[in-house]
């Protein structure tokens, strides 16, 4: 249907589609720690983690939106951002400023009255709205920072526009079990929300499917003046907590044209005809999609050069490998290696390397994600291991063969997954010039 009603919208006017992409401003929310990355947000927000051995996971919102046509976007930044603004700096000040393209950010600065930071979703939008309001946009977009996933934003706008709507949300079919961490909405048979439920401790099933239920992306299409109102609203309700999930969806869905979207629609390389979608938000979840990628046929196609993720882009030598001997050889088998790094002798398997990591003489890695600038000295053996940036592994270090020891040193997961960081090995020297 939304293949139907995106060439349908292009087809009464040629340019509706750019006209209508024209007419978006984007505001993502990348404000968020991330608390149960644990250590791995302890120098930044979880928008700029590194993931996929090159990316941070704010790259894939801003390379959706780049790729989908809308190029007028804000970053909403608050917990510890400075990486992340580093990093968009960086590598988004492509876009030209001549053509009214940007990608501008948003810090908190406590804007409003009561000079508060950001208290919620909708705060965070409300506390920019004089800066949405300079752009006349016609529709808002607003997207989270902290997911991985590939969805061209332009057929949510169509169908978005084709529907009437007041307010679009992105929604993802999710297992009835897991429902419990999402909004979850009923839909009518035109897709228009009836309910709206904020983390419910007993999820409503898809009608005609009573394993799985209806979630919220916290992707949503606006018209602006219609958020404008609302966010003014809620602003003026002390009581509120000012959330879309909590406050504003739940209130507007009995009065206003709010409807639902499929994600299906709109994902970009569904390898395996499942949208792909993670919230690498735990330190399995971000060991698992990482390792995924090396896979024979990723759920995520990062090889999609009609649909590439854009980032900075350091200016590295290749990979190399070095030694031949039979006491010591320098290879790597199904893993990602990425420019900059050094085997030297030492064997990688089913592996991730980030940018920059050097793995010296006799030294095994395997089943891990080794973030960038990492070194890994002679004799070491990691094996389920996530290496946090700017490690120095100790020679001769084991890690993942005896789970005892490594909690009394390190933080070992439910799954056996261990995180290293440099202050977890004693090599915190400079806490206060730390760059992540």
């Amino acid at each position: 249907m939304i293949d139907q009603l995106y060439t349908q919208t292009a087809s009464n006017n040629p340019n509706n589609s750019y006209a209508a992409r024209n007419d978006t401003i984007a505001l993502i929310l990348a404000g968020g720690r991330g608390s149960r990355l644990h250590q791995l947000t302890d120098w930044r927000s979880k928008p700029a983690v590194p993931f996929g051995g090159k990316f941070r996971i704010i790259d894939f919102p801003l390379s959706n939106c780049v790729n989908s046509g809308i190029r007028r976007i804000g970053v909403v930044t608050q917990y510890k951002a400075q990486s992340l603004i580093r990093h968009i700096q960086h590598g988004w000040s492509f876009l030209d400023g001549r053509f009214k393209e940007f990608v501008e950010l948003l810090p908190a600065q406590q804007q409003t009255a009561d000079e508060t930071w950001y208290q919620g979703t909708a705060d965070a939008v409300f506390q920019n709205l004089d800066i949405l309001r300079r752009h006349n946009a016609k529709y808002v977009l607003i997207l989270g920072g902290d997911h991985v996933y590939k969805m061209d934003y332009s057929k949510l706008l169509a169908e978005h526009i084709m529907q009437s709507a007041d307010m679009t949300v992105a929604c993802l079919e999710v297992p009835l079990q897991e429902a419990t961490a999402f909004g979850v909405m009923g839909v009518n048979e035109n897709w228009q929300i009836t309910s709206f439920t904020e983390k419910p401790q007993n999820p409503t099933p898809i009608p005609g499917n009573s394993g799985m239920a209806l979630a919220s992306m916290g992707i949503y299409v606006f018209n602006a003046e219609f958020l404008y109102q609302q966010l003014i609203r809620d602003h003026n309700i002390s009581e509120s907590s000012h959330d879309f999930g909590k406050d504003l969806i739940p209130y507007m869905v009995p009065r206003h044209r709010i409807f639902a979207h499929r994600f299906y629609n709109s994902c970009v390389n569904t390898a395996s005809g499942i949208p792909y979608w993670r919230d690498v938000g735990t330190i399995d979840a971000f060991w698992e999609a990482n390792l995924d990628l090396i896979s024979v046929t990723p759920q995520l196609n990062l090889y999609d050069a009609d649909w590439p993720i854009w980032t900075h882009q350091e200016q590295l030598p290749p990979a190399k490998f070095v030694f031949d001997d039979n006491d010591r050889r320098g290879q790597a088998l199904d893993s990602s290696v990425s420019g900059g790094c050094i085997i030297s002798g030492a064997t990688v398997r089913r592996s991730m390397l980030f940018s920059n990591v050097k793995v010296n003489s006799y030294s095994v890695i395997e089943d891990s994600v080794i973030l960038p600038n990492v070194e890994i000295r002679r004799n070491a053996r990691l094996r389920r291991v996530v290496a946090e940036k700017r490690c120095v592994i100790p020679e001769g270090l084991m890690v993942g063969y005896n789970k005892e020891e490594d909690r009394q040193r390190f933080r070992v997961t439910e799954k056996g997954v261990t995180l290293i960081t440099p202050e977890m090995l004693g090599q915190d020297l400079y806490p206060y010039s730390k760059k992540s």
